[in-house]
């Protein structure tokens, strides 16, 4: 036998909840019969066999063990609200009774939560699994109170409220898939892998968007001094300029380059061509201006 210890749900004011774990650790520990039926007591003046007097007394002594259970489940003044503590299935019918309220405000909850439901929808910055969060948290409040909510139910409801960008992906998944069969996690999984899809571009944009800034910006390469006429890259612009006003470092004439100088013994220069001439004259010309 496992000597780890027993772990009991605690009751936090949410009834339903502990509820169903509750029931849960009864029926694995073979320990609901305590609480339904619950113990049923022989008549009075019927004599009973040795068997049946052996079978109550062990009743009895596992009746206690579910007392202690929800004893320890259970706060000081919520134990102090029970008013018939005689067996277990006394306690559990008392908790019912006071936390589970009767059957008008049940209907009353159920028709807001039905109210939520119709009105969810998906926001536009929404992720997937907040979506299926919002809409499941809904869904369960929704069963607690009675309602019977399938999961094809829910699977119409979200792709009916998907926002725009995945209308194409409904589409795809009402011709593709049996609906009617599709499962919540099924259904969550493939918006997921179309989420990431969505999310590769706009990635790639951003990462274009930050190069384009940098090359604008005059962080890189040649051209970072003021006036420069290289504009966003070489070559960009050429058309526009007047050679006119250029002077030539070598005749010192206007209207052509230095290595276009009929008059010069050198046909080009080195490593330095039209543009980084023409910046060259520009940073001159501004910096003489100063």
């Amino acid at each position: 036998m496992s000597n780890e210890k027993l772990k009991i749900p605690v009751f936090d004011g949410h009834y339903d909840h502990w509820k169903e774990m509750m029931e849960n650790l009864l029926r694995a520990k073979q320990l609901w019969n305590l609480i339904d039926p619950g113990i049923i007591e022989p008549v009075v003046g019927i004599a009973q066999s040795e068997a049946q007097r052996k079978t109550l007394a062990e009743l009895r002594t596992k009746d206690l063990q579910v007392k202690h259970y929800l004893y320890q489940a259970i706060d000081r003044v919520t134990f102090e609200q029970i008013l018939d503590r005689s067996t277990a299935k006394s306690v559990w019918d008392s908790m019912k009774q006071r936390y589970e309220g009767n059957a008008r405000v049940k209907k009353s909850m159920l028709q807001k939560l039905r109210r939520d439901f119709e009105v969810l929808e998906m926001k536009t910055n929404e992720t997937i699994p907040e979506y299926f969060g919002r809409v499941l948290m809904v869904a369960n409040q929704m069963r607690s109170n009675g309602e019977i909510m399938t999961d094809l139910k829910i699977v119409e409801k979200i792709l009916r409220t998907l926002t725009e960008k995945y209308m194409y992906v409904v589409v795809s998944i009402e011709e593709s898939k049996d609906i009617e069969r599709m499962s919540i996690d099924e259904l969550q999984s493939t918006l997921l892998v179309h989420e990431q899809k969505f999310k590769k571009p706009e990635k790639e944009e951003e990462h274009a968007l930050r190069v384009e800034h940098a090359d604008t910006s005059g962080g890189r390469g040649r051209g970072r001094g003021r006036g420069s006429p290289r504009g966003r890259g070489r070559g960009r612009g050429r058309s526009s300029f007047n050679k006119e006003t250029v002077e030539c470092y070598s005749c010192h004439k206007l209207g052509h380059f230095a290595y276009e100088c009929p008059n010069s013994k050198e046909a080009n220069y080195a490593g330095f061509d039209e543009e980084d001439e023409i910046m060259l004259m520009a940073q001159t010309e501004e910096e003489a201006g100063q």
